[in-house]
């Protein structure tokens, strides 16, 4: 954190790094779009995320310890983000927040049935998908349950 906090509270200091409107965008699209470049965060945005807005919390997130970034041996100038562990114990965060939203606002039920089958599956499911989480952004062992997968497919079936 650049400059002084507001307060040494855990909420307060949370808030400070991800309190803004698009910190946890971007999270949740490296975590359940797996979403990994500059240029697939920006084009697949359901949100419309401006450019320049991205580059800032990317470069944000990176100073935070939330996200890595590694040069794409594809190209050069561009770079592949990861989920750091810390960005990662996010998920029951996450999965509870699209439960509060499920229930409180008027989500859409296509962006929704991720966000159910997390509160049906509770810590159990959190704890299998950050796993697989782990070997995605952090190169840990394959988990046997892709969790990824029965979200994605569960999305995909949503959207026909």
């Amino acid at each position: 954190m650049s400059q002084a906090s507001r307060s040494g509270c855990p909420i307060n200091l949370t808030l400070e790094q991800l309190g803004d409107r698009w910190s946890l965008i971007v999270i949740r699209d490296l975590m359940f779009g797996n979403r990994r470049t500059y240029g697939d965060l920006l084009a697949q945005s359901e949100e419309g995320i401006a450019s320049n807005i991205l580059a800032d919390r990317l470069k944000r997130l990176v100073a935070a310890g939330l996200l890595t970034r590694r040069p794409d041996p594809q190209h050069r100038q561009k770079g592949i983000y990861s989920l750091t562990e810390s960005a990662i114990q996010l998920l029951p965060l996450l999965a509870q927040m699209a439960a509060w939203g499920r229930r409180h606002t008027a989500a859409s039920h296509e962006l929704s049935v991720r966000a159910e089958l997390l509160e049906q599956g509770g810590p159990a499911l959190w704890e299998a998908f950050m796993e697989e989480l782990r070997h995605l952004h952090l190169g840990a062992p394959r988990p046997q349950r892709s969790v990824f997968g029965e979200l994605q497919a569960a999305y995909e079936n949503a959207m026909r």
